[in-house]
């Protein structure tokens, strides 16, 4: 027989394993999922919730290759991810093979790895093991209900608010947090409130005060409401101060600051987008590149551990190698007394077992710049700070603080701090969200006594306003699905981009908006499935999921359980909920043209008012009061019917072309596109790729040669080799999220254009 098959998912992780092994194995990789359910309803049979799934067609041809070399071996192993996805990928490639006649008695093994290192790979080859089918049913169960909400909620919201809508298990919770909040802002009435600071200069250092008590009295910041309260706060305290104030309390202490744990998925993410500006997915898929490895002195290297992961572990053998470095780096002074030990918060850490850390933190990030593209250097850099500062010593603060007082009528605080030892802050410093909340060591003060007379430079009052609670970004929204227990790991990235793709909200200043649609959609599943997006039942799931995953549990009595209530209540909203109830809302106020009652309506461009008697009434108007009669484009010909202009429309299925006298003559049009690219199609290399539009009015580029040949694609096609795999087109993906990126059709390798 030929060498022993080892399966792993991509590309790139292949090539970089195939040159560790010596060519004893040979190397394949699935190019991600092989199995998906099928693309219609009954995928799941809800009777006894077995599954139906197929190959997915674009990875068939990895599929047969990797049959093709298991009929040639006696040993398979699979090596997909360390996760519960990689477990359930590693189970269908096994049920593909053993499908297959001459394999069906194929031994199928499973190792697994956190890293991409040699030592890693060669280690996880001596213990493979059986599929752990809890795992694996698990993210059967999580396929199941993701399904089972998609294709049952899905077409409720396209008969009561518009067509194309879709809901799902985790990102309909995500919504409600950020409709929620933005609810609170339109809530909120800001307050008025003023402060008063002293600005003084001593032995040579500038240093601020504020007021904190005034006539005897703890000052809170909406004491002072005015600025004729603040005005006579200023002249009483100018009077009583005499142009100085006295030193009447001071403070001095020594403060310790530890490290922060190594990254987990979600604190990666959170400091990706603080400290560089990456959204999730951005983070996720550099982090990928980094991890399955880069060209370093003619070989291959895996630079980071495995990005999918919740705990904040470093593996035993690695913490004497990480003291080490940092003792011969820093100096003893940086090193703690004894390895720091940080425990997970989830109950379940069920994707990888270590934290994110590089693979090997003698490389460091500067050593490897000209290797790198900016985005791999800034994230590797990251996380080689951030994971060496978790072992250092912690840093020491001198933190002292003034009392100053003007007579016997005010008391202002002076606050500050310097950096005694710098221990990890050497190294690293956390982000915040909050610009103010940042710390500043270098706020030194001068060395003072009590009773010491400090001359007053400069007295002042500053008018404020409360603020409203801050939208979320991509930092503050991922820290709070991973607090409230929604979604995993794995699924924060994909929880942001599909509230973006489906237009549920859009970003302002890197911050989330809900758009009217997505409060809309909110508003029916709050209202009609209650349950179903709250926050506590979906972090419930999430646990009786992981509980699934450890073998306490079985999957099928948690389907049942979740769908016979679910679909109950589907039925119900189905027949006793109007479109108009969902999409409508009654104005205290007469429509001008024809009394009847006004209404706020959803349309194609979001919210606005019209009369409830449409179509015999057309009055509209927006939301802020304006009639904006909309000028429709022309197309330059009459109507055959009636002569009338024939103009441009957009309907439920798209752009086409309609009478300029409708509803008096409802004649209608198709709109065709029919271009040719100049791109030979990658699959019958015979006929050009054309652009195309749906019936709907969605463009896509198909092959010429259709029906023979079906090869198509949803984004524009480009004529360029894919580096990774070799298919002899790219395509240009625009996405609101990450702008212009050029991708693989086949093996979604990702390109900076």
């Amino acid at each position: 027989m030929g060498k022993s098959l080892l399966i792993v998912e991509s590309p790139s992780k292949a090539k970089t394993i195939k040159q560790y092994l010596n060519n004893q194995y040979e190397v394949v990789a699935s190019y991600g999922h092989v199995r998906d359910l099928i693309p219609k309803e009954g995928a799941v049979n809800t009777q006894d919730f077995s599954m139906k799934y197929d190959t997915i067609a674009r990875n068939s041809k990895h599929v047969d290759k990797i049959i093709d070399l298991a009929k040639k071996t006696d040993e398979i192993l699979l090596a997909t991810d360390p996760d519960r996805e990689g477990e359930a990928i590693a189970w269908h490639i096994a049920h593909l093979i053993h499908a297959n006649k001459k394999c069906k008695d194929k031994s199928c093994k499973r190792v697994i790895f956190h890293q991409i290192t040699k030592k890693a790979i060669i280690d996880a080859l001596s213990s493979p093991r059986e599929i752990a089918m809890p795992l694996v049913n698990a993210q059967q169960a999580r396929r199941a209900l993701d399904y089972l909400v998609g294709f049952n909620l899905s077409p409720l919201l396209w008969k009561k608010i518009r067509r194309g809508l879709s809901a799902g298990r985790v990102q309909s919770p995500a919504l409600k947090m950020i409709v929620e909040r933005e609810l609170e802002i339109r809530a909120f009435k800001s307050e008025e409130y003023w402060s008063i600071t002293s600005k003084h200069q001593e032995q040579g250092i500038e240093f601020d005060a504020k007021l904190t008590h005034f006539d005897g009295q703890k000052l809170e910041n909406l004491s002072i409401k005015n600025e004729t309260m603040a005005t006579s706060f200023l002249e009483q305290i100018k009077t009583a101060s005499q142009g100085q104030l006295v030193v009447n309390e001071l403070t001095e202490k020594e403060r310790k600051r530890n490290p922060p744990p190594p990254y987990t998925t979600s604190t990666l993410q959170q400091d990706a987008v603080r400290k560089l500006g990456f959204s999730a997915s951005k983070t996720m898929r550099v982090a990928q590149q980094l991890y399955e490895g880069v060209d370093i002195a003619n070989e291959h290297v895996g630079l980071i551990t495995y990005m999918r992961t919740d705990s904040v572990h470093i593996a035993d053998e690695v913490l004497p190698l990480m003291r080490e470095y940092i003792k011969k780096q820093y100096g003893e002074d940086f090193l703690p007394n004894s390895i720091r030990i940080f425990k997970t918060k989830t109950k379940n850490a069920q994707e990888a077992h270590e934290a994110i850390r590089p693979t090997d933190f003698s490389r460091r990030p500067e050593q490897l710049s000209k290797l790198l593209s900016p985005e791999q250097f800034k994230l590797y850099q990251m996380i080689w700070q951030r994971g060496l500062a978790s072992q250092m010593a912690h840093a020491v603060m001198d933190t002292m603080s003034l009392d100053l007082a003007a007579g016997q009528i005010a008391i202002f605080r002076a606050s500050g701090s310097s950096i005694k030892h710098p221990g990890y802050l050497k190294v690293y410093q956390e982000g915040t969200d909050d610009p103010k909340a940042s710390i500043d060591e270098k706020n030194i003060l001068p060395r003072l006594k009590k009773k010491d007379p400090v001359a007053i430079k400069d007295i002042d009052a500053a008018q404020h306003f409360t603020e409203p609670p801050p939208r979320f970004n991509e930092a503050t929204l991922v820290k709070n699905l991973e607090e409230k227990g929604i979604g995993r790991p794995s699924t924060y990235a994909s929880i942001i981009s599909t509230l973006l793709d489906r237009e549920y909200v859009e970003k302002d200043n890197k911050r989330f908006i809900p758009t009217d649609v997505g409060e809309i959609v909110n508003q029916f599943l709050t209202k009609h499935f209650t349950q179903y997006v709250e926050y506590d039942f979906t972090a419930k799931l999430e646990d009786d999921l992981d509980a699934i995953s450890r073998g306490e549990t079985e999957w099928k009595p948690l389907m049942e359980s979740f769908w016979q209530p679910f679909h109950q209540q589907i039925e119900t909203i189905g027949e006793n909920v109007q479109r108009s109830d969902v999409t409508e809302e009654k104005m205290d106020e007469k429509c001008p043209k024809c009394e009847a009652h006004l209404v706020t309506k959803l349309g194609k461009r979001g919210r606005f008012v019209g009369c409830s008697q449409y179509p015999e009434c057309d009055y509209t108007r927006n939301l802020d009061g304006e009639q904006e009669p909309e000028t429709p484009e022309l197309v330059g010909r009459q109507c055959p019917k009636c002569e009338a202009d024939l103009v441009y429309k957009m309907g439920r299925y798209g752009k086409f072309i309609g009478c300029s006298r409708y509803p008096d003559c409802k004649h209608i049009e198709s709109l065709k596109v029919s271009e040719d690219t100049g791109i030979t199609c990658p699959k019958c290399n015979e006929n050009h790729l054309m652009k195309k539009l749906t019936r709907r009015g969605k463009i896509f580029f198909g092959c010429k040669g259709y029906p023979k040949c079906q090869y198509a694609l949803w984004h524009t096609p480009l004529q360029r080799t894919c580096p990774a795999c070799q298919w002899p087109i790219m395509m240009e993906q625009v996405t609101k999220k990450e702008g212009t990126k050029i991708t693989c059709p086949e093996c979604k390798h990702v390109i900076a254009d």
